[in-house]
């Protein structure tokens, strides 16, 4: 007995300790995912329990959900925002619990999660896509001030509040570069816009919770309409659809400097109001220590999450991510509690705050005190999720710092229909979310720091300056383009001399099939390798073991990965200055040559699209992400700078 209880003691430590090593964000999502398997719901004020509705709380955590997922390649991530999607959107693209004429703008926060599904390669995706088109009407009738600002809600008549912001705006944005219309950027920009512009107090630089435009309401000043105080919360909404709008502003927009400006603003006011202690910030921001007021969770990881994103992202200054790191150790020294099961749980999330309504809501101090607390409130863990996201993305991102890798649409330059009927750009892109696309590999990059760009045109001395990795993949056939852009001689001299001098190249192959080989074997050629006319691991159906490439331990480009699929593929031939760096039954499937200060990496299939890297197609037992991570590792580690950046695109 005695050996059992210490043996089950051993384990329970093991357990605890590998707990321990999982990132925050992960362990978050699994207590939530853990505890309410099948539903969101929550604990009612009575202790009993409530099952969420279509309405942004859900929006918010799915949100968290879908960033750990981008970080793991887990599809368990995946399936919950599916199933929870599903228990609302019905085969027609209707929202079940959805009432289009209440135009209440937190109705609008989890279409996040309908766009998401919408441009996935999966059966059914329509319905997403006409339920997103459903948010989409609520926002083009909503009802407006004088200006155009959205009103909160059609029952707060005239009013805009920061969290609006949020609710819409990212939601807004997105499915506008989707589906919509470069005149529609800026009803974006101008809400907040506008908001800064009726709200911001000019001595703090805070922002006030709302601002009523005919000043009828009780709570609104009677000479500027703006509520009586600042609240964590509502200025967490207002930073965070900042920084998450800007990611689809496109760069060439000449407003897009008013939304980082409002950010450059906003967000040192809010750091001078950080807890000096603890890091984190309170319920009602600018009254540190006075009477009852308390440090608050949402709030204060809505402003980690802002400035860590910030300052990745080129918003922010440097120096700000020391605010941001002592906001996340304030966090999980201040909110954060272990249960005897090992899960953890967000501690001092207000449950709400308002103003007006039944019983009315006058945003006093004494009212943003009196509402009561719960532990792991949705609004709360979804953006500590996302806080640690970032924070996680900063630990490792100084690695590709002022570097640019860069993909080719010269000599694969597929196109097919897009939403509009319009013919787009598809097949290895950065931007493409389906099977078809590199948004996985393009999204490792940029987490470890580096810009991604596309080159349009043929390689020259120009295109290439400042591209520190340039990746070929899978030049065109005529069956796939109909006059394809073969590799010339002058292409082959520009990406030579540009190795010469210090670049990586990345050749990616395919199947003979599916590959002009004959043009893209010159360039190889030119370091040591030939992509061979000759087919492998052709998989039949969900035969996956047909694909498996096993890996060494101690392989330098791999250093963290055992076992990955690669189907179809052409296999190599290698000579001086190439050499093996991945064999397989005495095949050379990837190798790797040092040419001048350069570096290429050649492989025979595209195989790091997002099909095989997401996680939902493939077993886990394949390490594709891992893979993806361990090679744009190794790539941003080659070779040394060439200059400024001249590439056609960035995202």
């Amino acid at each position: 007995m005695t050996r059992n209880l210490l043996s089950l003691s051993i384990l329970l430590i093991i357990s605890h300790a590998l707990l321990a090593q999982t990132p925050w964000s992960q362990r978050m999502v699994a207590s939530i995912m853990a505890n309410n398997p099948d539903s969101i719901s929550y604990k009612r004020e009575d202790g009993s329990k409530g099952v969420a509705h279509w309405e942004y709380e859900t929006g918010v955590l799915l949100e968290g959900v879908k960033q750990v997922w981008y970080r793991t390649a887990d599809d368990r991530y995946f399936n919950y925002i599916q199933k929870q999607m599903d228990r609302y959107v019905t085969a027609d693209g209707n929202i079940r619990t959805y009432r289009l004429e209440d135009y209440n703008l937190d109705f609008i926060t989890p279409g996040r999660s309908l766009l998401l599904l919408a441009q996935q390669s999966m059966p059914g995706k329509e319905k997403y896509r006409k339920a997103a088109d459903l948010l989409r009407k609520q926002l083009t009738e909503q009802p407006r001030t004088k200006e155009g600002g959205y009103w909160h809600k059609k029952r707060y008549p005239y009013q805009m509040w920061l969290d609006g912001l949020y609710m819409a705006e990212p939601f807004a944005v997105e499915y506008n570069s989707l589906y919509g219309d470069a005149k529609h950027y800026d009803e974006i920009i101008n809400e907040f816009v506008w908001m800064e512009k009726h709200a911001r107090d000019e001595k703090t630089g805070l922002i006030y919770h709302g601002w009523d435009e005919s000043r009828e309401q009780k709570w609104a000043n009677p000479k500027t309409g703006n509520s009586p105080n600042f609240w964590s919360r509502a200025m967490g909404w207002y930073a965070m659809a900042l920084v998450d709008v800007l990611d689809y502003i496109p760069q060439s927009n000449p407003r897009r400097g008013e939304l980082v400006a409002i950010l450059q603003r906003f967000m040192p006011a809010l750091v001078k109001y950080q807890d000096p202690k603890t890091g984190c910030w309170y319920q009602v921001t600018d009254r540190m220590g006075d009477k009852g007021n308390y440090l608050e969770a949402s709030g204060s990881a809505m402003f980690v999450y802002a400035l860590a994103k910030g300052v990745r992202m080129g918003y922010l200054p440097a120096s700000m991510m020391a605010a941001a790191h002592k906001g996340y150790d304030g966090m999980l020294k201040t909110f954060i509690s272990t249960d005897a099961k090992g899960m953890i749980h967000l501690e001092k999330t207000v449950v709400v705050g308002g103003l007006g309504g039944t019983p009315y809501r006058d945003g006093s101090y004494e009212y943003y005190l009196s509402e009561p607390i719960r532990q792991d409130d949705l609004k709360g863990v979804g953006p500590f999720i996302m806080a640690s996201v970032e924070m996680e993305i900063a630990a490792e991102n100084s690695l590709g710092k002022g570097k640019t890798v860069a993909v080719d649409n010269y000599f694969n330059h597929e196109s097919r229909k897009g939403y509009k009927g319009e013919q787009e750009p598809f097949h290895y892109t950065w931007d493409d979310h389906q099977h078809s696309g590199f948004f996985w590999w393009g999204t490792i990059f940029r987490n470890l720091g580096a810009k991604t760009a596309t080159i349009t045109g043929a390689p020259t001395a120009a295109s290439l300056k400042g591209v520190d990795v340039y990746i070929i993949v899978d030049p065109d056939t005529p069956k796939e383009t109909p006059k394809p852009n073969y590799v010339s001689e002058a292409d082959m001299n520009a990406i030579a001399n540009w190795v010469q001098a210090g670049g990586t190249l990345v050749l990616m192959a395919n199947d003979t099939s599916n590959c002009e080989h004959k043009h893209f074997n010159q360039l190889a050629a030119r370091f040591g390798m030939q992509f061979l006319p000759k087919n492998r691991n052709m998989v039949q159906g969900d035969h996956f073991e047909q694909g498996k490439i096993s890996i060494p331990a101690g392989n330098q480009i791999f250093p963290k990965t055992r076992t990955v699929y690669i189907k179809e593929l052409s296999p190599l031939a290698v000579k001086s200055p190439a050499k093996a760096a991945v064999t397989d039954s005495g095949d050379v499937i990837m190798g790797v040559a040092k040419v001048g200060k350069g570096t290429v990496f050649a492989v025979g299939d595209p195989w790091l699209y997002n099909e095989y890297v997401d996680g939902r197609k493939i077993p886990a037992i394949y390490q594709n992400f891992q893979a993806a991570k361990d090679l744009a590792t190794w790539l941003l580690s080659q070779g040394s700078s060439t200059g400024a950046n001249s590439a056609t695109s960035k995202r």
